[in-house]
């Protein structure tokens, strides 16, 4: 079945697709052309500023004003800075230093980079109440459990990127910070009644409607109250009568990744997804990062055959476009203010706590747990390696080595413990325990902060994140940074 071309061109409108490599394939300008409203950026676009710059400005050069996004939240997760760290150390860390001003200057800082590279939509803050300890998405992406200190340095973040011309998308809407599971692999389920909605979550998009954010991006979880087994990305209620009417936001509603399964296993695939986001409210759709050619028509083509056969209402996606369109045109003022090339490194360290005392540890041996990553942090280099000053170290899985084995390779040094959420690692809680009970242990926790501390371990340093800047001040505090 053919598609209509002036439908296929409105549903083109509402898309934000992907392609792999350095520059743009030949498909990827062509479609443009022919209305495609941008691209999302990732790591595997991007190989150092001069080349991205060049990429953004190949995109531009096939339509002036096409939206190119990214995930630049710093911290944890970051495109810029993937093959070594982010420079900056993430929400947590903010959240835990309590700064509004510092925040918002991070976030100025991130987005007058992507502003010099040619980005004009950044896919953060992530404005998540991260109340599960065990979160597996979000943790210290979050700028913590409290809603109230969230809601604020939402705002100061959203206006620091914003100063920069750089438009902000708050997410999750309307929170995913609740969940024990991912929703790139599942969904996930909120059980909670819509008044405690709007007491925990909905606090920081308030916040960051109010700042003035330009975007907001729905999350792919279920909140039965509200939404029964749909999750919020396909959810009229959610996005039109919370979102729009009661909070009052006319920005731009933005998709998470439609690929990711909370969204496309509970529609049948991507196709319908992008239908059900359409239909529900959404404006933009973030297709996510294995996209290609066929898949970006598969979805023009399930937009525009609903257009025509009724089931989605060509007014809704004509109303999208234009959100599209008015964020694409968008511009501000840069404020011109001077940044330290450090601000990063510093407000790390200020986010630094210590428990106990490092008295004992000037000449330790250095051992960092491997740990996983998420699919939105990608696979990033973190921990103290790239710091030390020479210091001994050693890399080890907790589940194939042993406290014996690892103080005989400390050779009656003290040893330190480098970790990423260490309390969901049975193994590695267990190697802490054992080592702290007979030989003098410093753990470090990159990750999430929890409860958890091992019974006679000598101190306990938290960094609240795992950036490149965060090991840079647990080095630093450590006094083993080269």
């Amino acid at each position: 079945m053919t598609t209509d071309p002036g439908l296929r061109r409105l549903a083109l409108r509402t898309m934000l697709a992907a392609f792999p490599g350095h520059t743009a394939p030949d498909w990827a300008t062509r479609l443009l052309g022919e209305g495609l409203a941008g691209y999302t950026l990732f790591g595997f676009n991007v190989a150092e500023p001069v080349q991205l710059a060049g990429l953004t400005a190949q995109l531009r050069a096939a339509r002036r004003d096409t939206l190119i996004a990214i995930d630049e939240e710093g911290g944890d997760v970051t495109r810029l800075a993937h093959r070594t760290g982010s420079p900056y150390p993430g929400n947590a860390a903010l959240g835990a230093i309590g700064d509004l001003d510092l925040t918002r200057r991070v976030y100025h800082s991130i987005g007058r980079e992507l502003a010099d590279v040619g980005i004009n939509l950044n896919l953060a803050p992530t404005v998540d109440v991260n109340t599960a300890t065990d979160n597996p998405v979000i943790g210290t992406r979050s700028f913590g459990a409290d809603p109230v200190r969230v809601a604020a340095h939402a705002a100061a973040a959203v206006v620091g990127l914003q100063q920069a011309g750089v438009a902000a998308c708050a997410k999750h809407f309307p929170g995913h910070g609740a969940t024990v599971a991912d929703s790139h692999l599942e969904l996930p389920t909120v059980d909670v009644t819509p008044q405690l909605l709007r007491d925990r979550e909905l606090p920081p998009f308030a916040a960051v409607i109010a700042a003035g954010t330009k975007a907001i991006m729905t999350a792919h979880i279920r909140v039965p109250a509200i939404t029964g087994d749909d999750p919020a990305t396909f959810s009229e209620t959610l996005l039109v009568d919370v979102l729009r009417k009661e909070y009052g936001f006319t920005g731009c509603v933005v998709t998470d990744a439609l690929e990711m399964q909370g969204a496309a296993r509970a529609a049948g695939g991507i196709g319908p997804a992008a239908v059900r986001a359409l239909a529900a409210g959404a404006d933009l759709l973030c297709l996510g990062a294995d996209i290609d050619l066929e898949i970006t028509e598969h979805v023009a083509a399930a937009i525009a055959g609903a257009i025509a056969d009724g089931t989605l209402p060509v007014a809704r996606v004509e109303q999208a476009v234009a959100r599209n369109q008015a964020l694409a045109a968008w511009t501000h003022g840069i404020e011109e203010i001077e940044l330290s090339p450090r601000l990063g490194y510093d407000a790390a360290r200020r986010a630094v706590s210590v428990e106990g005392s490092l008295t004992g540890f000037e000449q330790p041996f250095v051992v960092q747990l491997r740990a996983g990553h998420t699919i939105a942090e990608g696979a990033v280099p973190w921990g103290l390696s790239p710091h030390l000053d020479g210091t001994p170290q050693l890399a080890v899985a907790a589940d194939e080595t042993s406290a014996g084995a690892l103080i005989d390779a400390a050779a009656g040094r003290p040893i330190v413990l480098v970790g990423r959420h260490t309390h969901r690692n049975p193994a590695a809680r267990s190697l802490a325990e054992q080592l702290a009970a007979v030989h003098p242990l410093a753990v470090v926790e990159m990750g999430w902060p929890a409860g958890w501390r091992p019974s006679g371990v000598k101190a306990f340093v938290t960094t609240y994140g795992a950036s490149h800047a965060n090991g840079r001040a647990a080095a630093e505090i450590l006094g083993l940074a080269s």
